[in-house]
């Protein structure tokens, strides 16, 4: 039991520097744009940190079928929003995940898992390499999550027309 007190309080502690380096990082490199609002009702795009592809997709006359195309850097905060705005959607069946996964904290990595495997009983994302996946939203939104999104694996995809085709696909 110390021996668990302890790691989780080891992890809190790098958690809370992860906190302020990402506030450092958000000065330091701001990202204008996270997410481009479309006129489709069933699929969503993320580009996880490929800014470039995320413009692409953004400019293009595929928009008028996505729901939205956002990007996702971090395993935790950012799964927890993508959540939340998936479960909101009653109409969103599809999230297609292409791009580049963010280095260090692997946020495609954790969702792959979590949509996979779920949660422990300490809300950790199981089988992730990310170094911190814990998921603050409620079990049943997760769980629901999980049941109403289909997660559609393009990672490391930077092709335009073949994104296109994916979404012409499940339209």
């Amino acid at each position: 039991m110390k021996r668990l007190v302890g790691e989780l309080t080891d992890l809190n502690i790098k958690f809370q520097l992860e906190e302020a380096a990402g506030v450092v990082c958000k000065v330091i490199y701001p990202i204008p744009v996270s997410s481009f609002s479309g006129k489709g009702t069933e699929v969503a795009i993320c580009t996880l940190s490929s800014m470039d592809l995320l413009k692409k997709v953004s400019s293009d006359a595929i928009m008028n079928k996505l729901l939205i195309v956002g990007r996702l850097f971090s395993e935790n905060k950012g799964i927890d929003h993508l959540i939340q705005f998936c479960t909101m959607s009653s109409t969103m069946k599809y999230l297609i995940l292409c791009g580049k996964d963010t280095n260090g904290h692997y946020p495609a990595d954790a969702l792959m898992n979590l949509m996979q495997f779920g949660l422990d009983e300490h809300n950790k994302i199981i089988g992730t390499k990310a170094p911190y996946p814990f998921i603050k939203c409620y079990p049943n939104l997760v769980n629901k999550f999980r049941e109403q999104i289909k997660l559609i694996d393009l990672r490391d995809c930077y092709d335009l027309d073949k994104i296109i085709e994916t979404v012409n696909n499940l339209t």
